[in-house]
């Protein structure tokens, strides 16, 4: 006989099978994210392929590899990874300080870091075309020293740093805030410096929240256009990146060339974020394990 106060095997049995089904309501959760990928992400993006599709693989070819568009690729490539490493060390000493250091206005500094996220994209172009300008306050100090900063790939550099220094910023600061002073604190006990204990205690900890930083502002420097076009001079094979052709093949009703373009810089875009983000994910198994 069974004891009274135990529950039958066939109820255990149950409570076994649906305590296996994860969290209430995972399948109808699924569903509806499936479906919300596929009406704004997977069914716009397969447009691009039926569009090349209409192309033969010989125009196909001539079009990808035409040396603008080349041109444009390589210097959009270039321009965003720059940027998001510019990012990467201004974002960790920003945060730093924001979090580290009490200072008059802490509070307006730190509301300041988000405003590229609110600011119009072509509004941030054209002040930082006006800024950088030649005849511009701080332009006029690069023209002195021989450095031409609108109108050339630094002046796109200094436009996708403007936009990307937000995602960099947010994702270390919260990780520091988590950090325990009493670490230090230790460290500096059994005779570390400030330089040896960030370098071995603080900054493996905050590795991964910057690579995902870096990533963030690197994928948003790819796609950035509005902020660009102001300060980049857009002149072919020099200044011209990638957004702003595909916008002239559209204009030009050349829908097939512009998808070819688009399709090929999506493919390299997302290769290169899937190498990021796996990057990112060994350094922090390794430093997991260790």
């Amino acid at each position: 006989m069974e004891r009274s106060g135990a529950l039958p095997d066939r109820l255990v049995r149950g409570f076994r099978v649906r305590k296996s089904h994860g969290m209430p309501g995972f399948g109808l959760t699924l569903g509806f994210t499936v479906c919300y990928l596929s009406l704004i992400v997977l069914i716009p993006l397969s447009m691009l392929f039926f569009r090349v599709a209409e192309l033969t693989p010989q125009v196909f070819w001539d079009i990808i590899t035409d040396p603008r568009t080349v041109a444009a690729y390589r210097l959009s490539l270039s321009t965003a990874f720059i940027a998001a490493m510019f990012n990467t060390v201004l974002g960790l000493i920003v945060a730093w300080v924001l979090v580290r250091y009490e200072f008059p206005g802490k509070r307006i500094f730190d509301g300041l870091i988000d405003l590229p996220f609110a600011l119009p994209t072509a509004v941030a172009g054209i002040a930082l075309t006006a800024l950088y300008a030649p005849t511009g306050m701080l332009g006029r100090i690069f023209a002195l020293a021989g450095i031409r900063t609108a109108y050339s790939p630094v002046g796109i550099i200094i436009a996708l740093t403007f936009i990307g220094l937000p995602f960099v910023v947010r994702m270390v600061q919260p990780v520091l805030e988590e950090t325990d002073i009493g670490v230090e604190e230790a460290a500096a006990s059994l005779g570390a410096n400030r330089w040896l204990t960030f370098r071995r205690v603080l900054f493996p900890e905050i590795v991964p929240a910057l690579l995902m930083g870096f990533t963030l502002a690197f994928a948003r420097g790819l796609g950035e256009y509005g902020s660009v076009i102001f300060i980049a001079g857009n002149m072919p094979l020099r200044t011209e990146i990638t957004p702003l052709l595909i916008m002239i093949k559209l204009e030009q009703y050349d829908y097939a060339g512009a998808s070819a373009i688009a399709l090929v810089f999506l493919v390299i875009s997302f290769t290169l974020l899937l190498l990021i983000n796996w990057l990112e994910r060994k350094q922090s198994g390794s430093l997991s394990a260790g």
